[in-house]
């Protein structure tokens, strides 16, 4: 029996897998099984308030789930497969369970770029709902080692598929209120987005939460965060970004895209040395410049 075939074979016993996708690993269950879905909170300790992204295999088997608008239709034709979410409303019949929609009459859904994730989600022969595979608010893995290190034996099997080509969860866009709103910035630039809508995306409304990504406090290494950082001070962990440079850059050739494939991983490799501080260069806001800064600002922000 291959990897593969186990791995198909635990999600439709109702237990976790992790698995690559070109976003972040991914701690996937069956999503239309509702003791599945506890699992993943539990393993996460993820409030359940807190939505997850159901991962399907094409456009057509997101027909299923959910309601398209034209817009909708618009950006899953041109950017699907690849790390765009979709929030809309669940069709009558959905499968997935509520559980995975916090209770909600919407559903978040994205057709993974990822070879491995896709012959996952055909082998099970179901949806996987699949959150990023760390504990909850702590830094999203971008490779196997992570998975292994962050939650170690509450995963049944990890798919290796070596490291994460985008390195950024995937962009999100709500469809709810017939606007398009950008819940989450991500790995699809807003400017791309908003190219093929041929208008801007819009904020997020207040009221519940009905995607991932959206705590204040999330994607938290250990040690506090200072941002911005022009200079780097006496005993702080350096993650430099262009002309200011560190042992750790996340690029230097001001490259956003390079940015955001190494910010992951690189935050991940400093949190390990246990810093009292970890100092961040400032980075542009510019193309994935925009999802970079709000993994940062959200890893900064008070905890509780």
């Amino acid at each position: 029996m291959t990897d593969m075939d186990k791995a198909a074979e635990i999600i439709r016993s109702d237990n976790l897998v992790a698995f690559p996708t070109e976003t972040v690993y991914g701690l996937g269950a069956d999503a239309t099984n509702d003791l599945a879905v506890a699992k993943i909170y539990a393993a996460k300790g993820r409030p359940s308030f807190n939505p997850l992204i159901t991962h399907v295999e094409n456009v057509e088997q997101a027909f299923d789930l959910a309601v398209f608008s034209g817009d909708a239709l618009t950006l899953a034709a041109q950017f699907w497969p690849g790390p765009l979410t979709l929030v809309l409303p669940r069709k009558a019949g959905c499968t997935v369970s509520l559980l995975a929609s916090a209770g909600l009459p919407s559903i978040a859904l994205r057709v993974p770029r990822h070879p491995l994730a896709l012959e996952l989600i055909r082998a099970v022969g179901r949806p996987i709902v699949a959150p990023s595979a760390n504990a909850s608010g702590r830094i999203s893995p971008t490779t196997a080692q992570h998975v292994r290190d962050g939650l170690g034996e509450k995963v049944d099997l990890i798919l290796d598929g070596g490291p994460c080509a985008v390195g950024l969860e995937s962009t999100i866009v709500s469809f709810l209120d017939g606007t398009p709103r950008l819940l989450r910035a991500g790995g699809l630039a807003r400017a791309e987005i908003e190219e093929a809508l041929g208008r801007k995306l819009e904020g997020a409304t207040a009221g519940p939460l009905h995607a991932p990504g959206q705590l204040e406090s999330h994607y938290a290494p250990s040690a506090p965060l200072r941002l911005n950082a022009s200079e780097w001070r006496a005993g702080e962990a350096q993650l430099g970004f262009g002309r200011l440079d560190a042992p750790l850059n996340l690029s230097r050739k001001g490259d956003v895209v390079e940015a955001a494939a190494n910010l992951f991983a690189m935050l991940h490799q400093l949190d390990a040395s246990a810093p009292k501080v970890i100092a961040v260069a400032a980075i542009p806001m510019q193309g994935l410049g925009e999802a970079i800064n709000d993994r940062l600002r959200r890893a900064a922000a008070p905890r509780e």
